[in-house]
């Protein structure tokens, strides 16, 4: 009998993995509502020292650079201490940090609390996706870490609704609560993280083959053992790539000379300007800054600000869970695609409306309504795919030795990306006006043809096929490629992996090591083979 972890295997241990990865990114997305709305209280910018709309900007965009050299120490870290162990370690940093923010006097004091948790937050966010993707199923891939993505929003939802309700208690107890709740999610990923495996795809990496086996059947579940021929099966189709890959080692010089495995510098440029583009798409505008808008874009009062705000947060939530149901069925490319045009219509329409609000050329109230409404709409648009598609991708592109790497550094240039959009946007507000939200609407446009050209499909592939697919096609440009483009798994891919197995099968009948149940079973295992 395989192992079991946390009282489960099969899809049950899938399920406590995603529970898992989808808590550590609570926190992210926790921190993103939390603290626009702490910004706006009086007792706050008092204890604060009432500081300008650009020390305000400096408070919220600190903790990206925490998160950024976060997500950097991951590069070094994430392989050595195992997927399970970082996200331990972030969530404790984390909670250091919240209990410095929650107790701070000064800005001073704010500010190292919000590095010490961003720094936290980073390896979190570089680690989750990436052992949720190497422990999924080909065809539930996608669907999970979408749900770690709606998860997060659950963060930003629950920090809205919290701080609307902590407004209304008396002195500092109206922020500090908020900024301490945030060790409430460290308790729940140490309840789990310690009683999960490691991704079998990094225990192979490190020559811990038995280890790996024993995962592998566990996550198949159905009885399997590590001496099943399915787990034996899957187990020779990752080392199979793995040392075609790796049979020599490579510095970063040669890596990023062009000297390294086939792709491997492109596709990390791949995933880092996927995550790029999530984050100069002005989410973070609008969820570190959404009642700052209400207030000082559309003069609403704080209560109403804090009220829509919190509405908002619940229609991002509502949408980012609806992308489960269309981010295998359309596949990658063209969700993002779509949901880009959206948002980039949305933005179009909030920079109309505030344009002719600001000049006088309508009437304010009804121009600052339909506003807020394209607000609500753009919340839905990059929720269903700009949102999820971004923290997917660079889990699957990279090249398997170096996904954990390639994910550090997506994760990294989200975080910069980030703090650039954190740190601009109170300025930005009080200076430009509308014509601050005429720069989102081109960014998000100009995420279509990048998409169409150089992005290749990753639904519906192992994640060896796409090792498979860069070894063979070199060119930059994909978008008259099929093998590139196609939705449904290539014909290619499944004769290959068929082909490991008859030869697998083969050798160990050679050698007397299948059993004739193990032999029944393996006649099946090709098509189960979704690793």
């Amino acid at each position: 009998m395989p192992r079991k972890y946390l009282g489960g295997s099969g899809d049950a241990l899938t399920v406590w993995i995603s529970l898992a990865a989808s808590t550590v990114l609570v926190f992210y997305g926790y921190d993103q509502g939390v603290f626009g709305n702490v910004l706006v209280g009086q007792n706050f910018l008092t204890q604060m020292g009432n500081p300008t709309s650009t020390q305000q900007g400096t408070m919220t965009s600190v903790y990206n650079l925490g998160c950024f050299g976060g997500a950097l120490s991951t590069l070094y870290t994430g392989d050595k201490l195992g997927r399970p162990r970082t996200l331990l370690l972030g969530s404790s940093i984390i909670a250091l940090g919240a209990i410095i923010q929650a107790a701070s006097f000064s800005m001073g004091q704010m500010i190292a609390g919000r590095v010490v948790a961003g720094l936290g937050t980073g390896m979190n966010t570089a680690t989750a996706g990436v052992w949720q993707s190497e422990t999924s199923k080909m065809r539930s891939r996608g669907k999970l870490v979408i749900i770690q993505m709606a998860n997060c929003i659950t963060g930003f939802c629950i920090s809205n609704w919290l701080t609307l309700g902590f407004s209304f208690a008396p002195g500092s107890v109206a922020w500090r609560f908020p900024l301490a709740f945030q060790m409430f999610f460290t308790a729940l990923v140490w309840m789990m993280c310690p009683f999960l495996p490691d991704s079998p795809r990094l225990l192979i990496r490190k020559g811990r083959y038995d280890e790996a086996r024993e995962v592998l059947a566990a996550l198949e579940g159905h009885g399997a053992t590590p001496n099943s021929l399915s787990v034996r099966t899957q187990f020779d189709i990752i080392k199979d790539v793995l040392d075609r890959e790796t049979a020599l080692k490579y510095t970063w010089w040669q890596l990023l000379s062009g000297r390294g495995p086939s792709g491997v510098v492109r596709r990390m440029i791949l995933g880092a300007w996927m995550q790029a583009m999530n984050q100069i798409s002005g989410i973070n505008v609008t969820s570190y800054f959404q009642t700052y808008i209400f207030i000082h874009a559309i003069n609403l009062n704080e209560l109403l600000a804090r009220i829509l705000a919190a509405a908002g947060s619940v229609d991002y939530l509502i949408f980012s869970f609806l992308a489960y149901f269309v981010i295998e069925r359309y596949g990658r490319r063209r969700v993002m695609m779509v949901s880009a045009f959206a948002c980039s219509t949305c933005w179009v329409v909030i920079s109309i409306a505030l344009g002719l609000s600001q000049t006088g050329q309508g009437d304010a109230y009804k121009l600052g309504a339909l506003a807020t409404t394209f607000f609500f709409v753009f919340f839905a648009s990059f929720g269903l795919g700009v949102l999820g598609v971004p923290w997917l991708y660079p889990t699957e592109i990279n090249h398997i030795s170096f996904r954990a790497k390639g994910a550090s550094l997506a994760m990294s240039t989200n975080w910069i990306m980030n703090y650039m959009v954190a740190q601009v946007t109170p300025p930005g507000i009080s200076n430009l006006g509308y014509k601050f939200w005429i720069i989102w609407a081109v960014i998000c446009a100009s995420f279509i043809p990048t998409t169409y050209f150089f992005y290749p499909e990753t639904a519906n592939r192992t994640l060896e096929d796409i090792d498979r697919f860069f070894e063979e096609h070199p060119g930059v440009f994909v978008f008259r490629d099929k093998i590139a483009t196609q939705l449904q798994r290539p014909e290619k891919y499944e004769r290959m992996d068929a082909e490991i197995a008859r030869r697998d099968e083969e050798e160990r009948i050679r050698n007397g090591e299948v059993d004739v149940a193990d032999d029944d079973k393996g006649s099946k295992d090709v098509a189960y083979l979704e690793k």
